[in-house]
């Protein structure tokens, strides 16, 4: 008989519900229950010296320090791994909180389980200069690690998974937002870059509630209702496609799954659309014994109800980067109902799941990792994605990058292309042919002149679509003209491109690192030439003053270190001046916040008030060639088509790392408001929540009791903006959120 229920999220458990510590011997019986020929005592040992070496640590919790291995031991069970990852679990940090050294852990369990140890072992004792770099470089070596063996990363993700757990315990607050932003930037990608949908969608959802409570909590109970009103509807929808399988002699479970908070949440970000316009909060799996009655199901489904015309999607063929499988339809079912389904079978389910983790089984008398076939599962080596981090290593280059291209790389929104020859390249959407070129190599891509897509020569700056067949049209030399930084998308590409340009534009740094250096001495009342660099040089072990501005101008310094370094008895109202963000507004001095084609000492840039870009858009410039003066459009700037034929005025731009740390700047949301008592109040509070300063507000009336309202905002990059727009959307009251172009 067909399975129809429904699943939905929860909230993370109080803090106060403490589990218990795993008992020695409940664990070795959950390693036994999937892994009879496990190795007991070598369990047993592992165990007792990894409660024997931490003693009487503590954690923030007040609870002992062991049961953290212990607990990341148990949650490593859940996805049935191998003794040697169990042990390295339960031993992850003793070699750095306690006196144990890898050598101790290879006499005691072996080299296989040292290696992995050391893999996991935390970066902490890196003693750098910043948080950003501190962060870029665990991950430059993280990654190092993991593509090794990925049974260091699983084992760092539940390390990872039971911090966020317990995160509420850390006193701080700056230090819990930085821990939970950390997860979501890197950590739930990592893992959803594997396949780990169950890691992901927990880590994501742990990290959204210690960094935007209020809006989580707004979308926990715009949920609760919905499910009041649309529960008994996924009922009935449930059990009518069951029906339906059923007469088609179809064994099946169907269920009804809630989509998360955070996916809500990512999904305002993205859209311009208010919650109750959301169509997908509810979506139905159906999980089915083979291939076959995958595509069986899917015929039944089309046939009894019509389906929505470009909503198919058949990742059975053609896989996912990390090897997810199914099919994705959108029905109009019963009553009108927009029905999102899934189809697939238990191994697929399985997969998506867990990803890599749903892989470990016996192969020949061992049990462990089958890496033939979870490749021959997907038809890709799952583990690609993390060796094509590492390739962005080879380029080199600034580990501030690293980070960035990082998250560029781990998108898994994709579209498939061909080469010539027919072979397969996935790559994240939106991606244009430079990033196909590099996808293929980064000779090709270096060497790129021009590109044929479907046959007929197309732009670059052409965005790339499911089933195209490029060709790459290469000269004989690498050319890498500075603007193609806005013709890719993915960390792969850019870093490659970067590495090029980095040896032209040291003359650039230069002169905005002189510029910000000057302006915040200014601000805090002193000037670079009242003063010697010496103790800067010294401090950040530099050559020359040139090695310093340079420096300062890439971002790896910033100016107010150089000043605490040059000028280190500053009033706390003098530094507090000299850090304060400053506004981005046109002229000359915003040479200091925009750098590219067509910026140099002369140049007067202006910002189009059609689109108020502000750092983090992607911007290009367009020039008067009388006046010289530039103007700064965002990319998705509607005013930009009038000059679509007139490429000659057009200069590829970027935002320095001075404006993208230390100002504010104007920008506008539209928002449609319901027309009631309270409701204009309640926005603010949000914006004000959210940290958006309101400058300005206009009112334009509109039918049907909602009125529309302009909010005149200081924000602090685009980022923010979207975080902004997205509480609004989040509002029961607030029915479109739009950031306005004119």
């Amino acid at each position: 008989m067909p399975e129809t229920h429904l699943e939905h999220s929860t909230s993370a458990v109080p803090l106060k519900a403490r589990p218990k510590v795993l008992r020695q011997y409940e664990l070795i019986d959950r390693v036994k229950s999937y892994d009879p020929t496990a190795d007991e005592g070598l369990l047993n040992r592992a165990y007792v010296y990894a409660m024997r070496m931490h003693g009487s640590q503590t954690r923030a919790s007040g609870d002992p320090y062991f049961a953290h291995p212990i607990e990341v031991a148990g949650i490593l069970t859940d996805y049935r791994l191998d003794t040697a990852t169990i042990i390295t679990a339960m031993l992850h940090d003793v070699i750095e909180d306690t006196q144990a050294t890898r050598e101790d852990i290879a006499t005691l369990f072996g080299e296989e389980i040292a290696e992995l140890v050391e893999g996991v072992t935390k970066l902490s004792r890196l003693e750098l200069d910043s948080e950003q770099t501190r962060q870029a470089e665990n991950l430059r070596k993280f990654i190092l690690a993991i593509s090794k063996d990925v049974r260091v990363l699983m084992v760092k993700l539940a390390d990872r998974l039971h911090n966020m757990r317990t995160l509420g315990y850390i006193a701080k607050p700056e230090k819990r937002e930085r821990i939970a932003r950390e997860t979501l930037d890197i950590y739930a990608p990592l893992a959803r870059s594997i396949g780990c949908h169950r890691f992901c969608t927990e880590l994501e959802e742990l990290a959204f509630e210690h960094l935007n409570a209020v809006a989580r909590d707004a979308i926990v109970m715009r949920l609760e209702t919905l499910r009041q009103t649309q529960g008994p509807a996924v009922a009935v929808v449930s059990k009518e496609i069951a029906e339906q399988l059923k007469n088609a002699r179809i064994p099946a479970r169907v269920f009804g799954r809630e989509k998360n908070p955070f996916s809500i949440w990512r999904k305002l970000q993205r859209k311009s659309i208010g919650f109750s316009q959301l169509s997908d909060i509810y979506a139905f799996r159906v999980i089915v014994d083979d291939e076959d009655d995958c595509y069986r199901a899917l015929g039944i489904i089309h046939r009894a109800w019509a389906s929505v015309p470009e909503r198919f999607k058949d990742y059975i063929s053609t896989p996912k980067r990390n090897n997810y499988r199914s099919l994705h339809t959108t029905v109009v079912g019963p009553k009108g109902m927009r029905i999102e389904m899934q189809i697939r079978t238990e191994s697929m389910d399985r997969i998506a799941e867990e990803g890599v983790a749903a892989h470990w089984r016996y192969k020949d008398t061992s049990y462990g990792f089958d890496a033939e076939a979870a490749e021959a599962a997907g038809g890709r080596d799952p583990l690609l994605n993390l060796r094509n981090l590492v390739q962005l290593l080879e380029h080199g280059g600034d580990v501030d990058d690293l980070v960035e291209h990082a998250k560029l790389e781990m998108f898994l929104d994709q579209v498939f292309v061909f080469t010539p020859k027919g072979r397969l390249i996935s790559l994240p959407r939106g991606a244009m042919p430079l990033d196909f070129a590099y996808g293929v190599h980064t000779d090709v891509g270096d060497t790129t002149l021009g590109v044929k897509i479907n046959g007929e020569l197309r732009p670059l700056r052409t965005a790339l679509a499911n089933g195209d067949v490029v060709e790459v049209i290469r000269g004989p030399k690498p050319v890498v003209p500075v603007d193609w930084r806005s013709l890719t998308v993915t960390g792969r590409a850019r870093s490659a491109i970067r590495r090029h340009i980095r040896l032209t534009e040291k003359d650039e740094f230069l002169r905005l690192g002189r510029a910000s250096i000057d302006q915040t001495f200014e601000r805090a009342g002193r000037s670079r030439a009242d003063v010697t660099l010496r103790e800067a040089l010294d401090r950040f072990t530099m050559a020359t003053p040139d090695d310093l501005f340079e420096a300062v101008g890439r971002g790896r310094i910033t100016a107010s270190q150089v000043l605490d370094a040059v000028f280190p008895g500053l009033k706390d109202v003098e530094r507090e001046a000299a850090t304060a963000r400053s506004p981005i507004e046109s002229g000359k001095g915003a040479r200091l916040y925009v750098r590219g084609g067509g910026v140099h000492a002369g140049t007067e840039l202006t910002f189009a008030s059609c689109c108020s870009p502000v750092p983090g858009d992607r911007i290009v410039g367009i020039s008067d060639p009388e006046t010289e003066v530039l103007t700064v459009h965002t990319i998705d700037c509607a005013r930009l088509a009038a000059f679509e034929d007139k490429e000659d005025l057009w200069r590829d731009l970027q935002w320095t790392p001075e404006a993208e740390r230390n100002t504010i700047s104007h920008a506008r949301l539209r928002a449609t408001i319901k027309n009631a008592p309270g409701v204009l109040g309640k926005a603010c509070t949000i914006i004000g929540e959210a940290g958006g300063n309101i400058m300005n507000l206009r009112m334009h009336h509109r039918q049907s009791g909602y009125f529309d309202v302009d909010f005149d905002l200081d924000v602090r990059d685009a980022r923010h903006l979207t975080h902004v727009a997205a509480g609004l959307r989040a509002c029961p009251e607030v029915d479109v959120v739009d950031r306005a172009q004119d």
